[in-house]
């Protein structure tokens, strides 16, 4: 199985930690997230890996190498300009095999995900777009889902500020889908939550949202950080 792992972002709302470290590298449980999110790929029988690169690229890519030391192997594409979370997708797509993996290299999931499950999920319910959801308190930093009762994603909101929502079910950062979706498009700036779910979607394709066990932890603002880092 193959993972594209998003790994390019400036990480501007998390000031001073980002200055000098690429958000991915920020060390949780003793380790940079990314590599958590390594090894939690490695541990569900993903070995062949993709990371985009943009900022402070050199420290990821030094880091991580080719992969072998984690039993993985890495390729890396560097975007000067940032093209957003599919389009970092589409400029990998000469690279894919089959369906796979897009997996937030910030975010952090103490493997926990079962990603052979998902994979399963996706399958049994005829999904072309599946996508991870976790719960939280505060909707409004994320892509908040609602579905029906077959757990078919029938709206989603990019960070729904105004919905009147609170808590709710919201992207966990875990998409499984075929390189096919992308067909049609051309290698331009776009982004999943804001273009890509929102238009399948009103394409009426099977877009299905798989609700996580665990608390997903996205560290994305310093007060997030410190909350996590002292308070677990």
């Amino acid at each position: 199985m193959q993972a594209v792992i998003l790994a390019a972002g400036l990480g501007e709302r998390l000031g001073s930690l980002t200055q000098n470290v690429p958000k991915p590298m920020i060390v949780v449980d003793t380790m940079p997230i990314l590599e958590h999110n390594i090894i939690m790929c490695k541990k569900n029988g993903i070995n062949d890996i993709l990371i985009n690169l943009h900022h402070l690229p050199l420290i990821i890519k030094n880091y991580f190498g080719d992969g072998r030391k984690w039993g993985v192997k890495i390729q890396y594409r560097f975007e000067h300009n940032l093209l957003g979370t599919a389009g970092t997708v589409f400029n990998f797509i000469d690279l894919l095999n089959g369906p796979f993996f897009v997996i937030y290299g910030d975010n952090y999931f103490k493997y926990e995900t079962d990603l052979n499950y998902f994979k399963k999920f996706h399958e049994d319910k005829n999904s072309e777009f599946t996508i991870g959801l976790c719960k939280v308190d505060d909707v409004s930093n994320s892509g908040l889902a609602e579905q029906d009762e077959n757990d078919r994603i029938i709206r989603f909101i990019e960070k729904p500020k105004n919905s009147g929502v609170k808590i709710g079910w919201v992207n966990a950062g875990i998409y499984y889908l075929s390189p096919d979706l992308f067909k049609g498009y051309d290698k331009v700036m776009f982004d999943f939550g804001l273009h890509l779910i929102p238009f399948l979607i009103k394409s009426n394709f099977n877009v299905y949202g798989m609700k996580l066990k665990h608390r997903v932890v996205a560290v994305d603002t310093p007060k997030l950080f410190n909350k996590e880092i002292y308070n677990g």
